[in-house]
This record gives structure tokens, C-alpha cells and sequence, in this order.
């Protein structure tokens, strides 16, 4: 497996010239900056110079092999050796290969998360309820936050629409391929005869987008207040906080009244539509290479049924890679959840080694 060269002595130069830079007198901002692309170039510059000095190794043991006066008994520790050192610098070698990938401009950005109840009526809305605790239970397990922004309750429990932001450190390079039609098999508790009804709830995850992301002219927006409606205590239909804001040239509208604050539910608000807006422009560009996005992992269509969660099995089925896992309640819990997610991303790159190799 024959590495770029270039490029490893490019980040290895990279990593020399972040670390001098670190020690000189920086602005809080460009520290930040500089150490965080310097905790992340740390593990493959280390991965670089263990392959680099196992290629080395090899070289040495294969001269005193080839030595023609060398012991039968030391060729043959050296051969045994080599063999060793081969396997561990082809392991590097496809970890290195990994991590040169190209990136998703968005893998280290927030996300926002969106949960539909779809068909099924109350047990769909059940059913989204389940999935947002899932995703909430994960995040927490990740160390991230995950904030409400938005909420429709169903009448009997659930949501008939959620909308989240998740907040860490690459939180849609993990939570990216969650987008499409989750589909759930069970015996609604209101069900008397104990049938097993399906439904579904649609998953939208998008990059939460920053100012230099995307650019709003606010002579695109209609913004309207109104009196907050539904649960809320005292302070429902008393002030004008909720917000409700239409990006004209799209036809986008979003709308927030969770907080007191007219000033909070507007900030939440445009953190939302910078989301649906930037989503927009990124889904525009996907279809235009629609043919570079072919493959096992899926479109990430939100009206592509992507997974299963079989109640009455206890079976979980992502349908993109055939996998199934018989852990349906550690997975609602958050805490299988990563297998499924890891197995996805493993996917997506053996798909990127593969382009890459016959490009």
C-alpha cells in the first residue's frame, strides 16, 4: 500500500510549524484555533513516524537477510520479524489512508435536529418521542448538549415535531447519516388485540450553520410576534414572545416559542433557518453530483427508509448496510447506538478508500 509521500512530510511540516506557533504571543481566538488543528493532526503525524520507522526496521532486517555470510537461525528471526513489522505497517498504512480523506466541510459543526411524526397517527408521534430521547441519551454519552428549539406535542404523548440543537465537538460527522425515514414495528399500548402496527418518523440532521456560512439580508425577512399558544403555565397568551420568522425568497418559515424572551426565541429562530437555508444550498449541490453520492450509505434522502426498529424481536436493521442488531433496547437508550453509527462511517470511508483507488 503505497502512501503520498508529499503529503505526510506536508503534515508533519504542518504539525512543526502549529506547535512553534503555539509558543509565540497569540490572540485568544487564533490560540484556540491553533490547538485544536493541533490536537487533531496529533494522532496521524504519531501514526506517520511509527510507519515511517517500521519501513525502516524492515529495510534493516531485509539487508540482514540478504547478507550472504548471516546465521540460517538469525535469518529466520529476522524473517518472523519482518512478517510482524509488515502487518502493523499495512495497518498504519490504512489508518493514515483514513485520515488523509477528504473532510466534510461541516464534520466538526453543531447540528440541528429534526424529528417528524410521519404515518401512523398517535403511535407515530410516540414513536418520535422515542427516537428524540434515543438521540438525546447518545449526545449526553458524548458529552454534548442537546438544546429544544422548537416542539408540537401529540395528543397522546410523542411529538408530532421536534427540533433540537445538538451541541459538541463533531457532532454531525457522527450524527450526519441519521437523516431519511426511521421506521418502527410494535404493539401500541392503546392496541387491545395486541397487533403489531407500523410507523414511521422522518430524521433530518443538518450542520448548524455560522454567520460565515451563510449570508441572510434582512430585507429577506418577514418577521411576525405572537401571543405563545399551548402548555406553558402562566405566561401563555400574557406577552407577545413567540417569533415566527419567513425567508421570502425561499419560502422557508420557522417558528419558536419556547422561551420567555422575544429575544431568545428570535435568536433560536434565525440558528434554525441559517440551518434550513444552508441545508438547501448543500442539497442543491448533492444532486447536481448525485452520481459521486451513489452507493450503500444512501442519498441521505429524508424520504429514504434507512432503518427499522422491530419492537416485538428486539432487532434493529439499518437497510443501507445490512446490519442488524438484536439490542433494540440498548440501542433506544443511547448506548448502542454508536455501533450502528460507527459501522456507517466505517461504510462511507471504505466507499471514499474505493473512489479514491480507482480515480
Amino acid at each position: 500500500m503505497i502512501l503520498p509521500h508529499q503529503k505526510l512530510d506536508a503534515l508533519l511540516a504542518r504539525h512543526a510549524m502549529v506547535e512553534s506557533e503555539l509558543s509565540t504571543n497569540l490572540s485568544p481566538d487564533n490560540y484556540v484555533k491553533l490547538s485544536r488543528e493541533f490536537a487533531e493532526l496529533g494522532p496521524v503525524v504519531d501514526e506517520i513516524k511509527a510507519y515511517r520507522a517500521a519501513d525502516t526496521e524492515i529495510a534493516d532486517l531485509q539487508a540482514m537477510i540478504d547478507e550472504p555470510g548471516s546465521d540460517a537461525e538469525m535469518r529466520k528471526l529476522a524473517e518472523s520479524e519482518k512478517q510482524d513489522l509488515q502487518a502493523r505497517k499495512d495497518t498504519l498504512a490504512q489508518k493514515i489512508r483514513i485520515a488523509l480523506l477528504p473532510k466534510d466541510a461541516m464534520d466538526d459543526h453543531n447540528a440541528i435536529l429534526e424529528i417528524r411524526a410521519g404515518t401512523g397517527g398517535d403511535e407515530a408521534a410516540l414513536f418520535a418521542g422515542d427516537l428524540f430521547r434515543m438521540y438525546e441519551r447518545y449526545a449526553a454519552k458524548q458529552g454534548w448538549k442537546t438544546e429544544i428549539l422548537s416542539l408540537s406535542e401529540g395528543t397522546k404523548g410523542g411529538f408530532k415535531e421536534i427540533v433540537a440543537s445538538i451541541q459538541g465537538r463533531g457532532v454531525f460527522a457522527k450524527l450526519k447519516f441519521e437523516s431519511g425515514v426511521h421506521r418502527v414495528q410494535r404493539v401500541p399500548d392503546t392496541e387491545a388485540s395486541g397487533r403489531i402496527h407500523t410507523s414511521a418518523a422522518t430524521v433530518a440532521v443538518l450542520p448548524e450553520a455560522e454567520d460565515v456560512d451563510i449570508d441572510i439580508n434582512e430585507s429577506d425577512l418577514k418577521i411576525d410576534t405572537m401571543r405563545a399558544s399551548g402548555a406553558g403555565g402562566q405566561h401563555v397568551n400574557k406577552t407577545e414572545s413567540a417569533i415566527r420568522i419567513t425567508h421570502v425568497p425561499s419560502g422557508i418559515v420557522v417558528y419558536v416559542q419556547e422561551e420567555r424572551s422575544q429575544h431568545k426565541n428570535k435568536a433560536k429562530a434565525m440558528t434554525m433557518l441559517r440551518a434550513r437555508l444552508y441545508d438547501q444550498e448543500r442539497t442543491k449541490l448533492d444532486a447536481e453530483r448525485a452520481a459521486e453520492r451513489r452507493g450503500q450509505i444512501g442519498s441521505g434522502d429524508r424520504s429514504e427508509r434507512i432503518r427499522t426498529y422491530n419492537f416485538p424481536q428486539g432487532r434493529v436493521t439499518d437497510h443501507r448496510i445490512n446490519l442488524t442488531l438484536y439490542k433494540l433496547p440498548q440501542v433506544m437508550e443511547g448506548e448502542a447506538l454508536d455501533e450502528i453509527i460507527d459501522a456507517l462511517v466505517t461504510e462511507h470511508q471504505a466507499e471514499l478508500l474505493a473512489a479514491e483507488g480507482a480515480q
